[in-house]
């Protein structure tokens, strides 16, 4: 990045605080930008989004996301996903296992007694390489080798961060092939606070929420998939007409409980497998930002910030429980141990693709 560009930038990041080489392999801070007035930034170690820059209703840009303010603090992060890519398999595998085609591979156990986010060292642990780089648009891969953690097969995962040129929307293109058969679930996990991040991250309950979903999946004690897949009629969880996050967040009933709050996957409605479509909608009515979500995945992880400890992040703000919203879209938790839901085996030679659409507005 040059001067110039360091000097322009709305996020206030310095890239001489992203660049250090980790295992061989030189780390830096990366800004897209469009003529809307939106900017990103973000850094090659694991694909980590570090700013979303948007304007409000009064046209004033802040953060949208929560994030860190160098190469040092995204490393030892207390939430180690932060704003993170997400592989080889987002969401938990119970009992780090599974079975495919008959023979069984055990996976790191990071989140006892499960698996979570491909193990202690999955894609948001790793330092990607830069392929290319414009003013718009950044491709990153990573080759992901056989074995890693557990999983089999190489696999080669490329990246597309693009920020378009006509509306303020973060699109993430990805593709993988892999020379053995495997499983592949890729997302990323972005914290996101349309309010804007200040020293103290305000909460995002007042948020309002839509999700393109009738089902969604209940979990047991230890977050798994129980295996039903239930209507959200008459619960806490039906988010079909837009509630506020905070609403029902507390209410009396079992779900919320064990994820204590939103902690979980909805089933997205299809007209068939693989199209990109409309999956949720955020508004922030203080700052009148928006936040629209479409994916070609069949679900999508909402999780409600429940874990955020009051760890600080970039320029000394700190991160207090359910400051943040995330909007996983992935494949279904636990996939390779129920044979039902969508399959995740990617087969040898054959290419996984999948398409994420973050696109910011204003409600007036």
């Amino acid at each position: 990045m040059s001067t110039i560009e360091m000097q322009n930038s709305s996020s206030g990041l310095n890239p001489r605080d992203f660049q250090e080489t980790i295992e061989g392999k030189a780390t830096d801070l990366f800004v897209l930008r469009n003529t809307k007035g939106m900017e990103v930034a973000l850094t090659n170690y694991g694909c980590a989004l570090l700013a979303i820059m948007v304007p409000d209703r009064k046209g004033k840009c802040a953060n949208v996301i929560l994030g860190h303010d160098s190469i040092g603090h995204v490393k030892n992060s207390p939430e180690p996903f932060l704003n993170t890519v997400i592989g080889r398999y987002a969401n938990r595998i119970a009992r780090g296992h599974f079975l495919l085609h008959g023979k069984e591979y055990r996976l790191d156990v990071n989140n006892v007694p499960n698996t979570l986010h491909g193990g202690n060292g999955g894609f948001h642990s790793r330092v990607w390489d830069v392929v290319r780089k414009d003013e718009g648009s950044i491709t990153l891969r990573y080759l992901s080798p056989d074995g890693e953690e557990g999983f089999p097969g190489n696999l080669s995962v490329e990246l597309v961060y693009s920020v378009a040129p006509d509306c303020n929307r973060l699109e993430m293109h990805y593709r993988a092939v892999s020379d053995q058969d495997t499983v592949v679930n890729l997302t990323h996990h972005g914290f996101f606070n349309l309010q804007g991040v200040s020293a103290l991250a305000p909460s995002i309950l007042n948020h309002k929420l839509c999700i393109n979903a009738d089902y969604y999946l209940p979990i047991d004690s230890v977050a798994i998939p129980t295996g039903e897949i239930l209507k959200v009629d008459d619960t806490p969880m039906d988010f079909r007409i837009p509630h506020a996050i905070g609403e029902r967040i507390d209410a009396p009933f079992e779900q919320l409980r064990r994820g204590n709050g939103y902690d979980h996957c909805y089933v997205l409605r299809k007209a068939e497998r693989g199209e990109l479509s409309w999956a949720a909608t955020c508004a922030e009515p203080t700052s009148g930002r928006t936040l629209a979500v479409y994916t070609t995945e069949p679900g999508m992880q909402l999780y409600t910030g429940n874990g955020l400890s009051g760890f600080c992040g970039a320029h000394g703000a700190v991160f207090p429980v359910r400051s943040a919203v995330c909007f996983e879209a992935q494949c279904f938790p636990d996939a390779p141990n129920h044979s039902y839901f969508p399959s995740s085996v990617l087969h040898s030679g054959k290419e996984y693709r999948q398409t994420t659409l973050y696109e910011f507005g204003i409600q007036e």
